[in-house]
Order: C-alpha cells, then sequence, then structure tokens
C-alpha cells in the first residue's frame, strides 16, 4: 500500500462529477488515513460512509471552504483526530458560469475564483506550517488540462491562478520536503459532464476515466513521486 495510515485532506469530494469520490476511494484502498471536507453535508457524509466500507479511517467536515475560519477548522480537526497532515488534495471547485465574459457579473467572477482558486489558497497556507513542523508532504491542486475556452473567463482565470499558486508554493516548500504539484485532466467521464456534452461513443472513449485521474494523485501523493515539485501534470485521455 502506498499510503499506508498517511493522514490526507481531501476537499471537495461532494461534487457531482465524482472524481472526489474516485480519489477518496483510491486513497482508502492504498491505506491512507482519510480527512473529507466539502460544502454539503449529506454529501460528504455519503462518501466517507463508501470509503469506511473499504476499511479506511475517516473524518467527515462539512464546510464552506471559501471562508478562512473554515479551513482553519478543518485542518484543526485533522490534527485532533490524527495528530498529522501528510497530504492534502485540492479539488474543492468546478465550473458553475458559462457564459460570455462581457456577462459575466462581479458575483459570477467571486463565486468562481472563490470556488477554485481562494479555497486552495486557504486550505494549503493552513496546513503548510503543520508540514513544515513534520518535515514534509504533500499538496496536489487540481488545475485543468488545454488552453482557456471562451464562456470561461473566471474559471480560466482561477484555474490559471491555481497553476501559480502551485509553482509559488513549491518554491517555497521544497526546501522544507513539501512537494507541490497539480493535476490537470481533460474532459472526464462523469455522469455530470456525459449529460452536459452528451458526446458522441467514439469521442466519450478517448476521454479520461475518473479512475486515471485518482491513480495520477495518488501518484504524486506517495513516495514514488518525492522528487517531483512544482510540476502540472496533465491527464488528458487517448487524444
Amino acid at each position: 500500500m502506498r499510503l499506508k495510515d498517511k493522514v490526507a485532506i481531501i476537499t471537495g469530494v461532494s461534487g457531482d462529477g465524482q472524481i472526489g469520490q474516485a480519489v477518496a476511494q483510491a486513497f482508502a484502498k492504498e491505506g491512507a488515513k482519510l480527512v473529507l471536507a466539502a460544502r454539503r453535508a449529506e454529501k460528504v457524509n455519503a462518501r466517507a460512509e463508501e470509503v469506511k466500507a473499504l476499511g479506511a479511517e475517516v473524518l467527515a467536515i462539512p464546510a464552506d471552504l471559501t471562508q478562512e475560519a473554515e479551513a482553519n477548522r478543518v485542518v484543526q480537526q485533522a490534527l485532533e483526530r490524527f495528530g498529522r497532515v501528510d497530504i492534502l488534495v485540492n479539488l474543492a471547485g468546478g465550473l458553475t458560469r458559462y457564459k460570455a465574459a462581457t456577462e459575466h457579473t462581479l458575483e459570477d467572477w467571486h463565486a468562481e475564483v472563490g470556488n477554485n482558486l481562494l479555497t486552495a489558497f486557504l486550505c494549503s497556507r493552513a496546513v503548510f506550517e503543520h508540514m513544515k513542523a513534520a518535515g514534509g508532504g504533500r499538496i496536489i491542486n487540481f488545475a485543468r488540462a488545454g488552453g482557456p475556452q471562451a464562456k470561461m473567463v473566471a474559471y480560466n482565470c482561477a484555474k490559471a491562478g491555481v497553476v501559480a499558486l502551485t509553482q509559488t508554493l513549491a518554491l517555497e516548500g521544497r526546501k522544507h520536503n513539501i512537494m507541490v504539484n497539480a493535476v490537470a485532466p481533460g474532459l472526464v467521464d462523469t455522469k455530470s459532464n456525459v449529460s452536459a456534452m452528451q458526446p458522441k461513443p467514439e469521442d466519450l472513449a478517448r476521454w479520461p476515466k475518473r479512475e486515471e485521474v485518482a491513480n495520477t494523485v495518488v501518484f504524486l501523493a506517495s513516495d514514488e513521486a518525492s522528487g517531483i515539485t512544482g510540476q502540472v501534470v496533465e491527464v488528458p485521455g487517448r487524444l
């Protein structure tokens, strides 16, 4: 087991995209102890029951991670329960505004940047000093594969910010053995994406599977990736 007894915080597990579910299950199968955090209590509790069934020890915490106090609370509760945090997976976020740039309101901007970039910053900041004191850790953020697309101005900017955050934290964390990387999946084969995009079967066959994304996260969290930091690892699927 590559993550045997490692303590991992995974955020954003309540989303309908199912990537969080796949990551949590993959970590459980690799022996990690899990702290699952997300806004919707019923979803985060359901995810916790799923990974418990796989034999994992898990703490579920409903939290709005766009709020500084909530991000700090998640890390504090993780430390109180398990004594340390070895891994942080910043999965909270997603695309919720799809409209022309000139139609984006200030509310739209704050929502996309808050959900995708601010959450990653707040959670990373909350855990960083604890990882330094412990002699190291892993932070895995989520960017996106490919360049910007139309009608996603706030989302595009937020994900570009996630890449900059990843690279900056990698520079600051390297001497403390804190490795910070990002996973950048393409359009993943999930129920929500298939429903929204209605791809042709031949196109769907090329989309990356959520398990492939999860396996990439496991690799970056493991000792096998101990020399990798500041990188954006794309999982584009079968092009």
